[in-house]
């Protein structure tokens, strides 16, 4: 395994890569080309090239079995945590191209979603490493939702994600909340307990969430997950809640009220609910949470920080 230095030489000197663009997601289609054109202009050797619309894990292998130094997906959080997943503890980077809706990890790790950045990024930055989070049995890069929100991510239309981006889930939330009851939830991690009523639950590993900051601090380098409720058991609170996290997360700490920053939790609820990982559904509670410190290489811009 080469070093992380080792790495970003060989990525600049060399400059081989293969290229996977989820077509499916929101702005895929519509960018493949334009990503591979760039690429070549910035003087990659693309051992392999998809425009994924079927299988995306037969295609992201085949890229890596290829064995570039640098390995690009395109696509939204939840092509990035199946290619990081795939990428896990190997000697090889992962360039982002953010094409999603939210791009959550993007953000995170100071990608914006802008095809010009993203590429710079890969020219001109560095390999860092950051840490993965394990839900149950399956890695990811950002976070975890447990009801409400997964009922949602299972439900909102893909047209409506192309038509109106990142406003399509709190459209589809409306909609679903007039039914869903609340949970009760309980998380048990470094011997004590916090119980708590709520609509939904998040685990984040990275610093965004639906696009917004979830605090100032919270990021993928730091060893933590960042577990909290949404609101308690009324439905107001739940809408006034996501109104101050989308408003103040930004000024916001992990030493505040709701967050619970810790390395591992086990959550469980009095029914089981829904569960989506990076935006995919994954399976219902109660459900494990650890992290896999310092997983997945990838290439951040020039003078980020690595913890």
């Amino acid at each position: 395994m080469r070093t992380k230095q080792q790495l970003t030489e060989d990525i600049h000197r060399e400059r081989r890569a293969a290229l996977v663009v989820n077509a499916k997601s929101r702005r895929g289609r519509q960018f493949y080309e334009d990503a591979h054109d760039r690429l070549l202009r910035a003087g990659f050797k693309l051992l392999g090239a998809y425009a994924v619309e079927g299988d995306l894990e037969q295609s992201l292998q085949r890229a890596i079995d290829l064995g570039p130094d640098l390995l690009v997906a395109g696509g939204g959080d939840g092509t990035i945590s199946t290619a990081g997943r795939m990428l896990a503890h190997r000697d090889m980077a992962l360039g982002l191209l953010p094409l999603g809706t939210t791009n959550n990890f993007a953000r995170t790790v100071g990608i914006p979603p802008d095809l010009d950045t993203a590429v710079t990024t890969m020219t001109e930055g560095l390999v860092i490493d950051v840490d993965l989070g394990i839900a149950g049995d399956m890695p990811f890069t950002n976070h975890v939702g447990i009801g409400l929100s997964a009922e949602v991510m299972i439900n909102a239309p893909s047209r409506l994600k192309r038509a109106v981006g990142r406003l399509a889930y709190p459209i589809t939330a409306l909609g679903l909340l007039t039914r869903h009851r609340p949970l009760r939830a309980t998380v048990r991690a470094g011997g004590g307990e916090i119980v708590f009523e709520t609509h939904q639950v998040y685990v984040a590993n990275g610093g965004f969430h639906a696009g917004r900051p979830i605090t100032a601090d919270a990021h993928a380098d730091d060893r933590l997950l960042v577990a909290y409720p949404v609101g308690g058991a009324t439905r107001r609170e739940l809408l006034r809640e996501t109104a101050r996290n989308a408003l103040t997360g930004h000024r916001r700490t992990l030493h505040e009220r709701p967050f619970l920053a810790v390395g591992e939790l086990w959550l469980e609820t009095d029914r089981p609910a829904a569960v989506e990982v990076d935006g995919e559904p994954c399976g219902r509670t109660p459900l494990r949470i650890a992290l896999d410190a310092n997983a997945l290489r990838i290439m951040a811009p020039p003078g980020t920080e690595d913890h």
